[in-house]
Order: C-alpha cells, then structure tokens, then sequence
C-alpha cells in the first residue's frame, strides 16, 4: 500500500478549491487555505464532504436543536459555502495585488489622454 504525498490527498489546488465551481481563488491575496480540522464535537469541518460520522446530520431527528450546529467551531476558515457569495468573493479579489507594476517613464507621463 503505498501512502499518498499531502498534494495528492489535499482538496488545495494551487490556493484554489477546484471542487466548488464558484468558490474564490485565494492566489495572490496572502490569505493561506486551510486544510481541515476537527472540531470539539468530533466533526470534521472544511472537508467539503459534509458527513462526518459524528455530525448531527448523519443523527438528525425532532429533538435535535439546530442551534448546537451554529459558532466559529462549525465554520472553516477558508472552505465554506459563504465565500462563494458575491460580498465574500469581492473581499478576497480586493486582497488581490495587480499583476506588476504599472509602466512609469521617468519624464513623460505615458497614461496622458488615454482615459
């Protein structure tokens, strides 16, 4: 049995998140992609599968309260639903630097009339 390299095993590809289609890429924003976590209920968050054994899902019945499944230990940092929002995607592409420097000339201004 040969043991997969963290590239292969990991939902990260190249600071982006191929699996959900309108998720944000994270490149050149300085934001690191988390891998996921465990959370004190045992329940694996961020992994984009959703069906941890010990989530309340996979348990869910009338006496169930959804507030158990709300706070900062349900939500990943990185991977979850809320950044595919437009408000959430726009604040990563802010975080973006432009791609170079502009052009500057020394003496002449060169963006002159171009607007």
């Amino acid at each position: 049995m040969t043991k997969k390299n963290e590239k292969e095993s990991s939902s990260i590809f190249d600071e982006t998140m191929p699996h959900q289609i309108n998720a944000p890429n994270f490149k050149g924003t300085g934001e690191k992609l988390q891998e996921p976590f465990v959370n004190k209920n045992g329940v694996v968050i961020g992994d984009s599968l959703y069906n941890s054994p010990n989530s309340p899902l996979n348990q869910w019945s009338d006496d169930i309260d959804p507030a158990i499944m709300a706070g900062d230990d349900w939500v990943h940092p990185t991977n979850d639903i809320g950044w595919n929002t437009p408000e959430n995607r726009e604040l990563i592409e802010e975080k973006k630097k432009p791609n170079g420097a502009p052009f500057m000339h020394p003496t002449e201004d060169v963006s002159y009339g171009t607007d």
